[in-house]
């Protein structure tokens, strides 16, 4: 971290890396908020209260906000370089 991409490629493999955590936050939040909703609708106790898997949930959904960015930002310099090496 911090240090320069070595070469187009390397941006790429970033981005996918990025698009992927994203992703599987998102998906990871997706399940707390069923888990969530089951454990309510059936009065169960699957280890936790269903408060506390939503507030898992949101705490997922907020983690997948960091590698989201990182990953738009990257496309936007990526795109920005593209763009002036084909002027």
């Amino acid at each position: 971290m911090g240090k320069p991409f070595k070469d187009r490629e390397e941006v790429k493999t970033d981005i996918r890396l990025c698009d992927r955590a994203s992703a599987t936050l998102m998906l990871v939040s997706i399940i707390f908020v069923a888990l969530g909703v089951i454990v309510d609708v059936f009065d169960l106790v699957l280890g936790l209260e269903s408060t506390s898997w939503f507030l898992l949930a949101i705490f997922a959904l907020i983690a997948a906000l960091f590698p989201y960015l990182n990953y738009v930002t990257a496309r936007k310099l990526y795109g920005i370089e593209s763009e002036s090496k084909s002027e």
